[in-house]
């Protein structure tokens, strides 16, 4: 019987870089090429800057997945296998932001829905990835309405963005200058796209990372050696790099705000610090380090985390909906190829017994209406006891019965 698989490349094994090259194409390249497998039976993508996950409906499912991942020459050290209910518990997880590197974030939804409309529109889904996903954005949508799990930030780079709208008000239309591609500039970067700044800057040492950075958000890259010209015009500037020593001194902050008349926000949350803190006393600026997040941060991700038992309870209660669906659809689709099957049986039987009496007497409609009716009310009876046990097996998880069913009636060529 045919069930959900799935193969995931994410943050949690991978680097940003081999996620990149892990599946080469765009999300449309992608399905088409998973299509072409033909034990595949519907397929969905979801592609982000920190993971690319590979959905199947397969009667092999992770076999299936397997073979691709080989034919692909991706490493199994960064890809992890799911069979159909691991696949779908991720994706309930996944829509509540439990999976995210920030827990909570709501972005991840937006992309779903943008994700599982791509696959339907190039007909690559069917019935049973769409109500997958269907659940699982519902429950992502439940699980903030119903818990604070998106609320508060709970990384420093999260907590350096909500300081810097605390301290210069809506970042909407705002320059801000991000100094550093790793993780923690990662999440800054990913934080300040939720607030709509006018332009998001992103440098980096080795260009290349920052260049990824920028292309997956909407950013701009520049190179590093021209990072002090973007001072200028920035209104914030948040750094985050590993550098042993200062990479913006006092001299290099005087000269940005040179005959300029607005003020500039510096947030440095680089350990050891990227910024000469005698930048502080440079006129029209404002200074702010690693040390006034941390309190602020640590805080926030302990509430978040209570907050991730109840969001679990929700998944636990929307995961046994979810199996029992899928149960129940396996049951309708076995007893509707029997029920199918009894009337090609019914209808022959019909048939040959009104051929016999015709042949000694006229059949009316009256007559012929009887023998129909009686029939299918034999059919109806006797597939109504069978109809019963094999729903209740179903949703007991009873998979024997349902196989054995398919066996006994050969009904397994046409699951």
């Amino acid at each position: 019987m045919s069930e959900i698989a799935s193969m995931l490349v994410t943050h949690r094994k991978a680097s940003i870089d081999e996620i990149e090259k892990a599946w080469h194409g765009d999300v449309e390249t992608i399905l088409k090429w998973v299509c072409q497998e033909p034990k595949v039976e519907e397929c969905a993508v979801l592609k982000t800057c920190n993971r690319v996950e590979i959905y199947v409906v397969s009667a092999r499912g992770e076999k299936v997945l397997f073979e691709l991942a080989k034919k692909a020459r991706i490493s199994s050290r960064i890809i992890d296998f799911h069979d159909h209910d691991e696949s779908l518990r991720h994706l309930l997880r996944l829509a509540c932001g439990l999976e995210s590197m920030i827990i909570g974030e709501d972005q991840i939804l937006g992309q779903m829905k943008e994700l599982i409309q791509m696959a339907i529109k190039a007909g690559t889904t069917g019935w049973m990835l769409e109500t997958a996903f269907k659940k699982a954005i519902q429950v992502g949508k439940r699980a903030r309405k119903e818990t604070q799990i998106n609320e508060r930030s709970i990384s420093v780079g999260s907590a350096a963005v909500d300081l810097a709208e605390e301290i210069i008000g809506d970042l909407e239309g705002r320059s801000v200058l991000v100094i550093g591609a790793g993780e923690t500039g990662e999440l800054i970067s990913r934080a300040l796209m939720a607030k709509n700044t006018g332009s998001l800057i992103v440098t980096n040492r080795t260009f290349d990372s920052a260049r990824d950075l920028a292309d997956c958000l909407g950013g701009k890259a520049v190179p590093f050696e021209e990072m002090k010209a973007y001072l200028k015009t920035a209104d914030v500037v948040i750094s985050a790099t590993a550098a042993p020593h200062y990479i913006l001194l006092k001299d290099d902050i005087e000269k940005a705000m040179s005959g300029r008349e607005s003020k500039l926000l510096l947030i440095d949350i680089a350990n050891p610090r990227d910024i000469d803190e005698a930048a502080s006393q440079v006129p029209g600026v404002q200074l702010h380090n690693i040390d006034s997040l941390r309190n602020i941060s640590n805080e926030n991700m302990m509430r978040r985390m209570a907050e991730v038992t109840k969001v679990e309870a929700i998944i636990v209660e929307e995961m046994r909906l979810l199996q029992a669906k899928y149960k129940r659809k396996q049951a309708e689709d076995l007893l509707g190829l029997l029920y199918s099957q009894a009337e090609i049986v019914k209808d022959q039987e019909v048939q040959r017994a009104m051929n016999k009496l015709s042949a000694r007497h006229t059949l009316g409609e009256i007559e012929q209406k009887v023998l129909q009716d009686m029939s299918h009310s034999i059919v109806n009876k006797l597939l109504s006891e069978p109809t019963k046990a094999l729903k209740s097996a179903a949703e007991r998880g009873d998979t024997k019965l349902l196989e054995a069913l398919a066996e006994l009636f050969r009904l397994e060529d046409n699951l």
